[in-house]
C-alpha cells in the first residue's frame, strides 16, 4: 500500500473518531486546489480521487462538507479598470492569481463541482455561493443539476445588495438550500448583513470601500424564508444540533 493511501486511510480514521466525539461536519479551507501538494510537490486538486473515501465517509455518516474553493474570478481577472476588484487586488497584492498561480479560475471550481457529482450521497455546502454570487442564474443551474448542493452566503452579501430583485427571487426558489454565514465574529458587521436580507431599505454602503464600492438595497424576505436561512437549514442539514436552542416556529 502507497503512502498516499495510508495518509488516506489515517484521514479517514481521524474523520470517523472525530464524528464520535461530537464533531457536526467537515470544513475544507480553500487551501486545498490553491496551496496544498502532494507528496511529490504537484497540486493537489480538489478532486483527486485520493480524497474520494473522504467524501464517501462524511456521506456514510451524515455529516455535511463545508468546502472553500478558490477566490472571487476578479482575481484572476486582469487588474485594470474593469476589475471590479482593482482595489482590493492594490491594497492587498498577494491575493492576485492567474492561470498559472496555481490553476485557472474555472478549472479549480469545475473541480468542486465534480466532487459534488461525484458523491451525490453527501451533502456540500459551497462556501461564498460557490463564488456566482453576481450570476445567480447560472448558480441556480448547478443548484438544480447537483441536489445535494448548499450555498453559505458569507462575504457576497454585497453581490446580492446590488440586485435586490434577482437576489429576492432567488431566495424565494432555492429557499432550503441557502445558509447564512460570516467569515468572521465581528458584530458591527452584521447589521449589514441583516439589512440586506430583512429590510426593504435603498441605497446603503457595505462597510468595506475596497470590497465593494456601490450602494446596496434590502432584499425584504418573508420571514419564513429567513428563519430557513438563519437556522432552519442548518438544523436539517447538521445532525446533533440542540434545536431547542431556536425557535419552534
Amino acid at each position: 500500500m502507497g503512502l498516499e493511501n495510508l495518509r488516506t486511510e489515517k484521514t479517514v480514521a481521524q474523520l470517523e473518531a472525530d464524528i464520535k466525539k461530537g464533531a457536526r461536519g467537515l470544513k475544507v479551507f480553500k487551501s486545498l486546489g490553491l496551496r496544498n501538494v502532494d507528496s511529490d510537490g504537484k497540486r493537489l486538486a480538489v478532486d483527486d480521487v485520493r480524497l474520494d473515501p473522504i467524501w464517501a465517509k462524511c456521506g456514510e455518516l451524515g455529516v455535511p462538507v463545508l468546502i472553500h474553493s478558490a477566490d472571487p474570478k476578479s482575481f484572476w481577472d486582469d487588474m485594470n479598470a474593469d476589475n471590479e476588484r482593482w482595489l482590493e487586488l492594490k491594497t492587498h497584492s498577494r491575493r492576485k492569481r492567474s492561470d498559472t498561480d496555481p490553476a485557472p479560475w474555472q478549472q479549480i471550481i469545475d473541480e468542486q463541482h465534480n466532487v459534488f457529482k461525484k458523491h451525490p450521497k453527501t451533502n456540500f455546502i459551497s462556501a461564498h455561493m460557490g463564488w456566482y454570487a453576481n450570476d445567480l442564474q447560472q448558480l441556480g443551474g448547478f443548484l438544480d443539476d447537483m441536489p445535494n448542493m448548499y450555498v453559505g452566503i458569507a462575504a457576497v452579501i454585497a453581490e446580492l445588495g446590488r440586485q435586490p430583485q434577482n437576489a429576492r427571487e432567488f431566495f424565494i426558489k432555492y429557499q432550503d438550500r441557502i445558509l447564512f454565514g460570516k467569515d468572521s465574529w465581528k458584530p458591527e458587521e452584521f447589521p449589514t448583513y441583516f439589512r440586506v436580507l430583512e429590510t426593504n431599505d435603498e441605497y446603503f454602503p457595505y462597510y468595506k470601500k475596497y470590497h465593494a464600492f456601490w450602494a446596496m438595497y434590502g432584499l425584504n424576505l418573508p420571514d419564513e424564508i429567513l428563519k430557513k436561512v438563519y437556522y432552519k437549514n442548518a438544523l436539517s442539514l447538521v445532525p446533533g444540533l440542540d434545536k431547542s436552542l431556536f425557535p419552534e416556529d
